[in-house]
C-alpha cells in the first residue's frame, strides 16, 4: 500500500485511545508485566512511545522540512524513558501520550504537505538519507509495532492458565527469529 498522509495521520489519532482503552484503570501486575529480562511491559513501551512523541517523529520532520540533509537528526535513545518516567501513574503517562500525540497531529496537519514535501530528505545517523515520507510511514508503522508488542505481553501474563490451548495461541509462544 503506498502511504497515504490522511490515513497516516487517522491510524496515529486512534493509538491514545487504544491505550487508554487498555491500559487505563488495570492493576499494576497487567501494566508492569514482561517478557522476561531485557523486555518491555506496557508501561514501559507508553513512555517509549511519550519519549519518541517529545523528540522523535515531528522534531526530526520539522528538521527535514526546515534544514533537509543539511543538518543530520540527532540519535535516538531507546531506553531514556527508563529515566524520565519511572515513577508516574498509568493515569498521567496516558493523559501525557494524549496530550503529545494530538498536538504532534495538529502540527502535521498545519504543515500542509504536498507530494514534494514528502520527497524530501533528512539524514539518520544510523541510516543515512531518509524520506520525510519514509519517517511519517515508519512512525505508522512504530505504533502498530508497539500496539502488538503491548497486546502480546499481556496476553502472556496467562501462558501459565490457558491449559491445553497453548500450542492454538501463537501469541503466548516464544518469539522466534525471522527466517
Amino acid at each position: 500500500m503506498q502511504f497515504d498522509l490522511e490515513d497516516a495521520s487517522r491510524v496515529l489519532g486512534r493509538t491514545p485511545e487504544t491505550l487508554q482503552a487498555w491500559l487505563g484503570d488495570m492493576p499494576d501486575h497487567w501494566i508492569h508485566g514482561n517478557e522476561g529480562p531485557d523486555t518491555f511491559s506496557a508501561y514501559e513501551v507508553l513512555g517509549h512511545l511519550i519519549h519518541g512523541e517529545e523528540v522523535d517523529w515531528v522534531a526530526r520532520a520539522d528538521l527535514i522540512l526546515k534544514h533537509g540533509p543539511a543538518k543530520p537528526f540527532e540519535p535516538f535513545d531507546r531506553f531514556a524513558h527508563r529515566r524520565l518516567f519511572t515513577g508516574k501513574t498509568i493515569t498521567e503517562l496516558l493523559d501525557r501520550f494524549a496530550a503529545l500525540r494530538a498536538s504532534n497531529l495538529t502540527t502535521l496537519r498545519g504543515w500542509n504537505l504536498g507530494p514534494a514535501d514528502l520527497d524530501r530528505t533528512g539524514v539518520h545517523p544510523a541510516l543515512g538519507e531518509v524520506t520525510l515520507r519514509q519517517l511519517l510511514a515508519t512512525w505508522v508503522a512504530h505504533d502498530m509495532g508497539h500496539l502488538a508488542q503491548i497486546g502480546r505481553v499481556m496476553a502472556k501474563q496467562y501462558a501459565g492458565e490457558v491449559g491445553p490451548w497453548y500450542e492454538y495461541m501463537p501469541v503466548l509462544h516464544p518469539r522466534r527469529p525471522s527466517a
